[in-house]
């Protein structure tokens, strides 16, 4: 562009010097300025079109972080409910475990109790067979 303009002054001077110039050696002149000038144009709305893109790439990466950090949250609060149901799940199968080995115990202790006293009976019931009195 630099050397357009500096053509552009020496061909303007020129017609102060030589009065047969030419006018008409100055037109492919412009027609290279107004291709500059558009050129300069494009580049000009590509970066503000770049500039749009970029804008809105980083709101889109912006938005999918909070969407992101909002599952997030809702994962870890899903992941405490499971451990917290979980966990009352194991707490009531201990508890049925332990209830059934107290009810085992009991069964046993009656069981036992229960052997003793047909022994006994039974003893006594021999004995008293074997000694008439």
């Amino acid at each position: 562009m630099e050397t357009l303009i500096s053509q552009f002054t020496f061909l303007s001077d020129e017609p102060l010097h030589d009065k047969s110039f030419d006018l008409f050696t100055t037109e492919d002149l412009v027609k290279l300025f107004e291709i500059e000038s558009y050129k300069a144009w494009v580049a000009v709305e590509q970066q503000k079109e770049v500039e749009e893109a970029e804008a809105t790439a980083q709101q889109a990466e912006d938005h999918f972080g909070r969407i992101m950090e909002t599952a997030m949250e809702e994962f870890r609060y899903f992941e405490e409910e499971v451990e917290r149901m979980s966990k009352a799940g194991v707490d009531t199968f201990v508890e049925t475990a332990e209830s059934g080995k107290k009810m085992e115990e009991t069964a046993t202790s009656v069981a036992s109790k229960r052997y003793i006293s047909e022994v006994s009976v039974n003893s006594v019931i021999s004995s008293s067979k074997v000694h008439p009195s």
